[in-house]
């Protein structure tokens, strides 16, 4: 899939699984059947000793998948990243160094945001796709309404509180490119390794594009 950008993979599919795992070995069978219900960009969280062996692992084993890592907390975070494979990252909040450190290594960044302050800063720094974190917790689809005309130009993946019934409320705003969310990947499902089921709800999920098919290309 060559160099994507940050838009680029935010618009493969309208949602992006955030993803926490436990157990290396179900990293692969767990981008596989991702990828085959159509979600192909995956966020690793950075929550578990696990994680950086699992981004190394789908990157060599799962072309189809563009896997990224989230939770990023650190400068130190993104080297590490990048060495495992990571093609995207993602942090819970606005952070310059992180933010030089992955302009460094030209690794497309969605930094997080919660405040109107938070969105400009980052404006500033040349970032217009932003994950506000968390959505639902910090006001969810009413605050990226009141934002929409003040912040016009951004645009916006919502992340936290996010699920299967309420993601078409996100999406069906004119700055929301798509949303992050961890209910494709239920914990009981990983664990019970029910792959079918996984596939069954990223294929529901990618149901939810809409019009946003066509601008995934």
């Amino acid at each position: 899939m060559g160099n994507l950008s940050i838009e680029d993979i935010c618009r493969l599919a309208p949602v992006v699984p955030v993803l926490v795992i436990e157990d290396p070995d179900t990293a692969v069978p767990l981008a596989e059947a991702l990828v085959a219900g159509g979600l192909r960009a995956l966020e690793i969280t950075l929550r578990t000793p696990a994680a950086l062996g699992a981004i190394k692992a789908i990157s060599n084993a799962v072309p189809d998948a563009v896997v990224g890592v989230g939770t990023l907390r650190s400068a130190g975070d993104v080297d590490d990243a990048v060495k495992a494979g990571a093609r995207f990252a993602v942090s819970p909040g606005l952070s310059h160094a992180i933010l030089n450190a992955a302009q460094a290594a030209a690794l497309p960044m969605l930094p997080g945001v919660a405040t109107p302050s938070e969105a400009m800063a980052a404006a500033e720094r040349g970032f217009d796709l932003l994950k506000f974190f968390p959505a639902e917790a910090n006001g969810g689809v009413s605050v990226l309404k009141a934002w929409a005309s003040p912040l016009s130009g951004l645009e916006f993946c919502p992340t936290g509180g996010v699920t299967a019934e309420n993601a078409i409320d996100y999406l069906s705003l004119p700055n929301v490119i798509c949303v992050g969310g961890s209910w494709v990947a239920p914990h009981s499902a990983i664990q019970g390794r029910d792959w079918d089921r996984i596939t069954e709800l990223s294929r529901e999920a990618w149901g939810l594009a809409g019009p946003r098919v066509a601008k995934a290309g």
